[in-house]
């Protein structure tokens, strides 16, 4: 029986867009202390599709990733590594390398269902590359599945998988979850997620995945 696909929680970045105090995957969205903060809220909803989880972050956040998965699951960047997102999904995927595919899941949003990264995963069964996408706009996941093994541990910088995604043939999922737009990356989008707790986001935030 082959493995299931990886999702990598992408954790590392230092949020640099973001002008409040502290990371903006520490700051809490629905008061319930450390359980409610950006990058816990994320992290339950990958646990809860059941596909393994990696998270690559920070020295810095690595005892807050620490309270939602096992330490074994969560692979700390050295401080002088780069943080780009190509940096972060190359050290996801060498970690597991045995993984049949790896979502690639920014850590920055945490209204991505779970059900979403299930989809996801099972088109991977069938094609190298495929994403979700909520009424023809394309978001997170995005799936890469065995075959792009190399490709993805030769990444580097903060372009990420772009020029991989544009070389490979990509099946669009398409998927009932509006939060699957939706990031944080400014002070004004965690304000604005703040406020449509409990509805959708995607109408309320920039839904331009990053």
């Amino acid at each position: 029986m082959n493995p299931p696909a990886t999702v990598i929680v992408l954790a590392a970045g230092l949020g640099s867009r973001f002008a409040g105090v502290g990371h903006k995957l520490a700051q809490t969205l629905d008061g319930q202390g450390d359980a409610g903060v950006v990058l816990s809220v994320t992290l339950r909803n990958a646990i809860a599709s059941r596909l393994p989880v990696l998270v690559v972050t920070s020295a810095e956040l690595a005892p807050l990733a620490r309270q939602q998965v096992a330490a074994r699951d969560v692979l700390i960047l050295p401080p002088l590594r780069g943080r780009g997102m190509g940096d972060s999904i190359a050290a996801g995927v060498s970690a597991r390398p045995d993984a049949s595919g790896w979502l690639v899941l920014p850590a920055d949003m945490p209204r991505v269902r779970p059900a979403t990264l299930q989809q996801v995963a099972q088109a991977l069964g069938t094609h190298a590359v495929a994403y979700a996408q909520y009424r023809g706009l394309r978001g997170h996941p995005v799936g890469f599945s065995a075959e792009l093994y190399s490709e993805l541990t030769a990444l580097t910088g903060e372009e990420g998988a772009r020029r991989l995604v544009s070389r490979y043939p990509a099946q669009a999922v398409e998927v009932d979850d509006p939060g699957m737009l939706v990031d944080i990356d400014t002070v004004q989008d965690l304000a604005a997620l703040r406020a449509v707790q409990g509805g959708s986001a995607a109408a309320t935030l920039d839904g331009t995945p990053r």
